[in-house]
């Protein structure tokens, strides 16, 4: 009976459209939107560098980015710290405890999924085109070009997905943005704090938003790729 109470609260608290609930809805959105669409664009270009060299330090970096793509959030978080802490070689930017620490450790988590996958892509592209784009010695960015538009669904559901990793993570938002109130409080780091205090009505309401998110890309995923 006390769970349904919960719930109920929950919902009433969600379409009640409370201030500091969407405030932290809105930071969670705009921090991961951010880290996918920088991921992404980094990703799309390492892919097709990766798939375009031959080197041993590309096949190196490769077999470095998908152990990568495993890397638990919390070591992602520590990375970050100790990079753009006080005492680290870039903190003099003292952007720890801040929405840009939190986009970057994001980033660090997301690319190496992106960049790996569409690394597959482009193996996969050059291996049915690769003989008509030397025939016509396309420019890069022109192979890149009919790259996007060749494989822009499953671009697209790659990007999903990484949004969705980037949304749901806690570990190295908890590290690097410290959870600081109506600054660096995501979702995630929300759910922790809000539980551990015993206010289960807030952390509900925004476990069912992120949940409604994370059924959202993938439904929205699912359906791209049965389009194929």
């Amino acid at each position: 009976m006390e769970f349904f109470k919960i719930l109920y609260g929950s919902f009433i608290l969600i379409f009640s459209f409370d201030y500091d609930l969407f405030e932290i809805i809105i930071l969670s959105l705009k921090s991961s939107g951010l880290a996918t669409l920088m991921a992404s664009v980094f990703g799309i270009f390492t892919g097709y560098f990766l798939s375009i060299s031959e080197t041993k330090l590309s096949n190196f970096t490769h077999i470095i980015l998908s152990s990568l793509t495993g890397i638990p959030p919390v070591v992602a978080g520590l990375i970050v710290y100790f990079i753009f802490s006080k005492d680290g070689p870039l903190g003099v930017f003292s952007i720890i405890y801040t929405p840009y620490a939190i986009v970057i450790a994001q980033i660090v988590i997301v690319f190496p999924i992106i960049s790996s996958l569409t690394k597959v892509l482009f193996d996969d592209f050059r291996f049915h085109y690769n003989d008509s784009l030397k025939t016509y010695n396309f420019a890069w960015n022109a192979i890149m070009y009919l790259f996007i538009r060749n494989n822009r669904i499953l671009l697209v559901s790659i990007f999903l997905n990484g949004f969705g990793r980037a949304i749901s993570e806690v570990g190295a938002v908890m590290i690097v943005g410290g959870n600081i109130e109506h600054y660096t409080r995501v979702m995630t780091s929300a759910i922790t704090l809000e539980t551990s205090m015993g206010n289960l009505q807030k952390a509900m309401s925004l476990g069912i938003i992120l949940i409604l998110i994370t059924m959202s890309i993938n439904i929205f995923s699912f359906k791209l790729n049965k389009s194929i």
